[in-house]
């Protein structure tokens, strides 16, 4: 059984309590290690579901298939573009910041969080942004014009899937970390202090 010592306020960032670190057993404590193994820190994504491991579980697999056929670059822009619809601070910051990681300029970010489509990518991510926005916003409203611009800027129907499935799952997770109130992680002002005001489009980032 694993066990992570630590301190936790169990309300700090979200309005429900969740499992401290230092309460942590099971499944829950091996979603804490993985996540401080993988990032440094315990997100507050991951304590928030510390009540339904099983839930993250799922989500995590359910990610990591999507992600798994997409080019990176182009599954955090729909990612991003699908967060910044959806007003998910915790999203937009958190994959805005694996663009920079993959290249993106900050002021290319600061356009996809404020105007997208001033942000001067190529036909191809412009469609791809368009297409997760609406997805993201309001799917309903989606019609074949829409998949076959993405056709006409090179993706394959698989693809299209893709962006679809990226934007539907994100619009999950955005909705749930929201719907709990949880913020997004302070380390972020470290990490990003010009642009986490800017790609921070619903709530707040978390003060340490």
């Amino acid at each position: 059984m694993v066990r992570i010592v630590g301190c936790d306020n169990r309300r700090d960032m979200s309005y429900i309590e969740t499992v401290p670190e230092d309460e942590a057993v099971g499944d829950v404590a091996a979603i804490y290690e993985t996540l401080h193994n993988t990032l440094g820190y315990l997100p507050n994504y991951g304590r928030q579901f510390s009540h339904r491991p099983a839930v993250y579980q799922a989500w995590a697999q359910l990610n990591s298939a999507i992600k798994s056929t997409m080019d990176p670059r182009r599954y955090e822009l729909a990612t991003v573009a699908a967060a910044v619809r959806r007003k998910s601070s915790y999203c937009s910051i958190a994959h805005a910041e694996k663009l920079l990681g993959l290249g993106s300029s900050p002021d290319e970010l600061t356009a996809l969080a404020k105007a997208p489509r001033s942000a001067g990518l190529s036909e191809e991510e412009q469609a791809i942004v368009d297409y997760a926005t609406k997805v993201a916003g309001d799917p309903a409203s989606v019609d074949e014009s829409d998949v076959e611009r993405l056709r006409q800027a090179g993706l394959s129907d698989a693809e299209v899937f893709d962006v679809a499935a990226t934007a539907a799952a994100r619009c999950f997770f955005a909705s749930l970390s929201d719907a709990l109130g949880t913020l997004p992680d302070p380390v972020f002002r470290e990490r990003m202090p010009n642009l986490v005001d800017v790609l921070a489009v619903g709530r707040p980032v978390a003060e340490k």
